[in-house]
């Protein structure tokens, strides 16, 4: 009997038994398979490794709060502007109303809106730190993702620290149109004062980062560092292809295409990103000090 045959067999049994098991994604609490090598693993040690697979270094999803844990020195987190949400300006409906697709995402992720800002510490440098999170509607930028970052924005520029922002998104929010979109320009105006002060600004990639986000403050850091294998974009593959009447590459879109190209200026795993976001933050210490 092969391994995949008995682990079938182990989880008919455990089905039955009442015990859940299910895959990485959707609540697993055993065994999980990586999406790209097949490599079957227990949750813990996927856990243990930042959710990088340990065989093909395959980074799965991560969530806003678990990057929090791995970057920040223990309960070195402060949140900002917890209480500011989404409304409906434009009363917009297309199968929901966007006004309940707010209050399920709310309840569903914990979160406010689809991004976290404070302040934390790297090995003892203070930074202010910005946090997408994909679970929220895609990681979709309106107008609280703008003012929270244009906020973070703002406070690391009058407390004269540095600033990361961890980019996971779909873009632009559609459901807020016009006010969506204007927070590119907000977003970006900030990050010009900030860099005028002569103060650090890291963005990171994580996949997927696209439309809007990549138009704006995606690609204004200081050092652009990506993750691994990283759908990074603005338009789609799709309306690319159709629109220049060309096959693209199989690898377009992804960090390491970009970073072949100059897009980008680093790609770093996961598991190091916390160590190298401090090498870099100490290289720029005597801007900020």
């Amino acid at each position: 009997m092969s391994l995949s045959q008995w682990l079938e067999q182990k989880k008919s049994l455990l089905n039955n038994s009442g015990i859940k098991y299910f895959d990485f994604g959707s609540n697993s609490d055993l065994w999980i398979k990586c999406n790209r090598c097949d490599f079957l693993m227990y949750h813990k040690s996927l856990e243990s490794n930042h959710k990088v697979c340990p065989k093909c270094n395959y980074h799965f999803p991560t969530y806003s709060q678990d990057r929090i844990e791995y970057l920040f020195d223990s309960n070195s987190w402060s949140p900002i502007d917890t209480t500011l949400s989404s409304t409906d300006p434009l009363g917009f409906s297309d199968r929901k109303l966007y006004s309940k697709r707010l209050f399920e995402m709310k309840l569903k992720t914990g979160l406010s809106d689809a991004v976290q800002t404070g302040l934390a510490s790297i090995n003892g440098i203070q930074v202010a730190c910005g946090i997408m999170d994909f679970r929220f509607m895609g990681g979709s930028m309106g107008s609280v993702v703008g003012e929270k970052l244009t906020r973070l924005i703002e406070k690391a520029t009058i407390s004269k620290i540095p600033l990361i922002i961890l980019c996971a998104s779909g873009g632009a929010r559609m459901q807020e149109g016009m006010l969506s979109l204007m927070q590119m320009a907000k977003v970006s105006s900030a990050l010009y004062k900030h860099s005028e002060a002569s103060l650090p600004y890291f963005a990171v990639l994580t996949s997927p980062t696209t439309g809007g986000v990549t138009a704006s403050f995606a690609m204004l850091g200081d050092l652009i560092i990506a993750e691994p294998g990283a759908v990074i974009a603005f338009a789609g593959r799709r309306v690319i292809e159709q629109t220049i009447k060309e096959d693209l590459p199989d690898n377009f879109q992804t960090s390491e295409y970009l970073f072949k190209h100059g897009f980008i200026d680093l790609i770093i795993p996961r598991t190091h990103l916390r160590s190298q976001l401090h090498k870099m933050l100490a290289l720029y210490s005597n801007s900020f000090n």
